[in-house]
Order: structure tokens, then sequence, then C-alpha cells
């Protein structure tokens, strides 16, 4: 082929990156649904953390210094919604 000719959709396959996307956010713990009902609650929605699953800590493991709100969290984080 000409080089002029050559791009991305001919040299990488997507289907494998789309089918790994759809897997993890479809299967994967760490993903949820999205809390629409109203603009606030898709706010809070967003701004929830969460310290358990993949690559976190365990029910078990997580004690009461896990728990507290560092300072620099202010602002930042809902401590009552996380």
């Amino acid at each position: 082929q000409d080089v002029e000719a050559i791009t991305p959709q001919t040299l990488i396959n997507i289907r494998p990156v789309v089918a790994a996307i759809k897997e993890f956010f479809g299967t994967s713990q760490l993903s949820q649904f999205m809390d629409q009902n109203n603009p606030l609650s898709g706010l809070t929605h967003k701004r929830r953390l969460s310290a358990l699953g993949p690559g976190g800590l365990s029910r078990e493991r997580a004690g009461l210094e896990v728990r507290d709100v560092h300072p620099s969290h202010y602002g930042r984080m809902c401590p009552i919604e996380t």
C-alpha cells in the first residue's frame, strides 16, 4: 500500500479493544451504574469513593484508621456518602 493511504484503522483491529472495555465496565466490581435520578444524585455518585474491591482492602483489614477523614480530603469527598 501507499504510505499516504495508511490509516490507523488499517493498522489496528479495534474489536479486541472494544471487547476488553465492554467486559471491564460490564463485569468489574469497580464499575457501577450511574445514579441519574436528578443532577444532585449524579454529582454525589461521582464523588463517592471506596477502598474496597480489587487492588484495595478487604472488609476484614479495613480498620478505623482507614475510615478516618484525612485533612486533605475536606471539600473533595463526602465522608457520609463514602
